[in-house]
């Protein structure tokens, strides 16, 4: 870890990819600002039907060049096996009292996916004992990030705020298909096919891009829910 770095943003999924899938769209938008945004995979997608550790690893090296993060870490929790327990809170916490980030984005606690329901959770919770002093985490000091962002997987979430990502949405496709062993890949002809392997789940990604875009008058969109109002300027509103 680069302890003298600090983020704007972390982005927190189960899985690598995951970011990639749901939300590397408005990640891109805080690197092209200027902004530092950091990505925190808790496994490594060790229970994939496709590709191995060392396949994903590449990709995912591969995927972060790309998207242009400023760090990525992974915890090394047990795919398939993400527990919300005292230990993991704490690996999440030094992580964000590392980057203090002002903030988080995580998965929406609805999910298909267990991984993604426990990870919401363990991050919620993880946030705020972040910023309680008496939770000692060696010389990283007590910090908690402004606001946390949930961001969709499988099933649909209330809606807050929609990020415009049209002029990075090809750039997010690329990350994505960083991942070989993962997604629609023509040449990958020996390993077995599922779901997200398939070309429908790209065109699923578009679809949902297009439509969340079509909401706000754009031609892509990244759909995000907060638990907390949060205040828009004039400028904002004018936009309506």
């Amino acid at each position: 870890m680069n302890k003298d770095l600090k983020l704007e943003s972390l982005f927190i999924g189960a899985h690598p990819d995951d970011i990639e899938i749901t939300s590397a769209g408005t990640l891109l938008k805080f690197v092209q600002a200027g902004k530092k945004a950091g990505i925190l995979d808790l496994t490594r997608g060790e229970l994939s039907t496709r590709g191995t550790l060392k396949s994903r690893k590449a990709e995912t090296q591969n995927a972060s060049k790309i998207l242009g993060v400023s760090v990525r870490e992974n915890l090394g929790l047990a795919d398939g096996n993400i527990e919300n327990t005292y230990e993991n809170r704490i690996k999440i916490i030094k992580i964000i009292r590392k980057y203090k980030p002002e903030i988080v984005f995580a998965p929406f606690t609805n999910d298909r996916h267990p991984d993604h329901i426990y990870t919401s959770e363990i991050v919620r919770d993880a946030v705020f004992y972040s910023g309680l002093k008496k939770i000692q985490t060696g010389n990283l000091e007590a910090f908690r990030p402004k606001r946390i962002f949930y961001f969709r997987h499988a099933y649909d979430l209330p809606v807050s705020v929609i990020v415009d990502i049209s002029d990075v949405f090809n750039t997010k496709m690329k990350s994505i298909l960083a991942y070989k062993s993962q997604f629609f890949n023509p040449e990958n002809k020996s390993e077995p096919e599922t779901y997200i392997s398939s070309e429908l789940f790209i065109k699923d990604i578009e679809t949902r891009a297009r439509f969340y875009g079509f909401k706000t008058g754009v031609e892509f969109g990244e759909p995000f829910y907060s638990e907390e109002p949060f205040k828009a300027g004039i400028n904002e509103l004018m936009k309506i």
